[in-house]
């Protein structure tokens, strides 16, 4: 696991418990009044020292304590704590930046602003013989570092949150090493029932219950439903109410039922013990074969637009998105969410748990109240909608598909009512797309389709629709073996080949072909 990307993604979570960590040991009254002497004695023997992650920092000029409050060199603690600064000198403004946080403060003033907040200072940052010093405690702070006065030494200690979140991290893993790993048996025992299968009135899909009444699934499971319910292992039927929340980007939503779903949670995770070569259990619904359970190992990490996948050989198919993959010690580390068919590789895919954990942080009870479900991208209805605005819908809707191939663009949508009252849907798919690829995808051409005719399908219930999908590609030559009226002279020795690659019809029944 890279390093530098666990300690990105665990400072949110680590950032709080390193705020405002209190100031052991300064402005003792008692301790400042029982000895003078003694104290005197000391700071002449035992400099006050700062130390930073570990190591002393070495002061321009030396750190003093006065009335209870540590005053350090402006620039060595901003810079040890991986802060730039800026000086300005007509107004004795001190202005320090790190990542999001901006601090200002002046030389003699007791408010400071902190990213556009006024806060109240305990002693203002002074000028001494030409050095600017400023209270170490607020800087620390305000820059998320932890800091502890060690009395015994004479010593600030200073923790910077990288720091913090290095030996969190170290923490971590020394946890994992006595994790007892479980068999594929033991964690379907545990897990079953808290996977359901989700059934929209579009689509059919997997969910994982992480709370009383919420479900963790895909995006694309629930995003163009209009009404949901969720099916447990043992039969009962729950009515989803909507959504959440969602990252359109990492393809996650949690929905909400209307009941109480009253099965075990999952609980939600770093997911970080997944790497290649390990095992894991995926448990879903594929093809509406309810908790079907398959194992296989994390064969690749991936990264696509910020990303995180876990790729594996678990075997899993349509109907299976939204469903867990759990590893070897019973953690949830993955949704899964997509998957390369025809090939012997069983290249599949799962969204990395730590999306799905950020996205849970971010529910609260409003947003559980409030849940509902997505705007649709179609309309309610296309009954006595004219040509054109159905040939704008298929533009913007249905331009291209994406398969496990890549993308195939469909261009030149038209839609017209023939003679024998069939609205007929017509385009024409990419001819360098079909060339290469068109075998390899032909099952998916065809369930997107049969998809596209069911849902006009349900916009014009009265209609007789019919969708053909058109290879058309011009040629510098004629081409030989095509059937009569596929190839067609454009003059100037051009030739045109134009053939149907899918027809489909559908109004109480289906009825579809493939080329070839």
């Amino acid at each position: 696991m890279n390093t530098k990307l666990v300690k990105s993604l665990l400072s949110p979570l680590l950032v709080a418990g390193l705020l405002f960590a209190p100031l052991q040991g300064f402005g003792d009254s008692s301790v400042a009044a029982a000895s003078a002497t003694n104290m005197a004695v000391a700071s002449a023997t035992e400099q006050l020292q700062v130390v930073v992650d570990g190591k002393k920092l070495s002061l321009s000029a030396a750190a003093y304590a006065e009335k209870g409050v540590t005053f350090v060199p402006m620039r060595d603690i901003f810079t040890a704590l991986g802060a730039s600064v800026t000086w300005e000198g007509k107004t004795g403004t001190i202005i320090g930046r790190k990542g999001n946080i901006t601090i200002s403060l002046q030389v003699g003033n007791k408010q400071a602003v902190i990213n556009g907040k006024s806060v109240k200072l305990d002693a203002a940052a002074v000028v001494r013989k030409g050095v600017t010093f400023v209270p170490v405690r607020f800087i620390s702070e305000s820059l998320n570092a932890t800091v502890k006065w060690d009395s015994k030494a004479n010593t600030v200690r200073i923790t910077s949150v990288e720091a913090g979140e290095e030996a969190e991290y170290q923490e971590w893993l020394e946890q994992q090493k006595n994790l007892p790993t479980m068999t594929s048996k033991e964690i379907v025992d545990k897990f079953d029932a808290s996977v359901v299968l989700i059934m929209t009135n579009r689509a059919q899909g997997s969910g994982v219950v992480i709370g009383d009444n919420l479900i963790l699934t895909n995006y694309h499971v629930i995003s163009d439903a209009s009404s949901a319910t969720a099916l447990t292992l043992r039969g009962k039927e729950l009515k989803i109410t909507g959504v959440v929340s969602y990252d359109e980007n990492a393809d996650l939503a949690i929905v909400k039922t209307e009941a109480s779903l009253n099965l075990p949670v999952v609980e939600l995770g770093y997911g970080f013990n997944s790497y290649k070569g390990s095992k894991v259990v995926a448990i879903g619904s594929p093809l509406g074969l309810q908790n079907t359970v398959s194992d296989g190992l994390v064969s690749n990490i991936a990264y696509e637009n910020s990303i995180r996948y876990i790729q594996t050989s678990a075997p899993i198919d349509h109907g299976s998105s939204g469903g867990a993959l759990f590893n070897e010690y019973g953690e949830l580390v993955g949704i899964t969410t997509l998957g390369y068919s025809n090939t012997n590789a069983d290249l599949n895919f799962a969204v990395s748990v730590i999306h799905a954990a950020s996205l849970y942080s971010e529910v609260t009870k409003e947003t559980i109240a409030a849940a509902k479900f997505l705007p649709s991208s179609l309309p309610d209805t296309l009954v006595g909608v004219p040509e054109a605005d159905i040939e704008k819908l298929l533009k913007d809707q249905y331009s291209a598909i994406s398969t496990t191939e890549g993308e195939a663009k469909m261009t030149n949508w038209s839609a017209k009512r023939d003679s024998a009252g069939w609205l007929v849907l017509t385009a024409d798919i990419d001819p360098l797309f079909y060339m290469y690829y068109g075998p390899a995808t032909a099952q998916e051409l065809r369930m997107w389709t049969i998809n596209l005719g069911y849902e006009f399908h349900e916009l014009l219930p009265d209609d007789k629709i019919q969708v053909v999908i058109s290879f058309q590609r011009d040629y510098g030559f004629e081409p030989r073996g095509f059937a009569a009226g596929e190839v067609t002279s454009l003059g100037s020795d051009k030739w045109r080949v134009r053939y149907s690659v899918i027809d489909m019809q559908l109004k109480n029944e289906l009825y579809i072909k493939l080329r070839g």
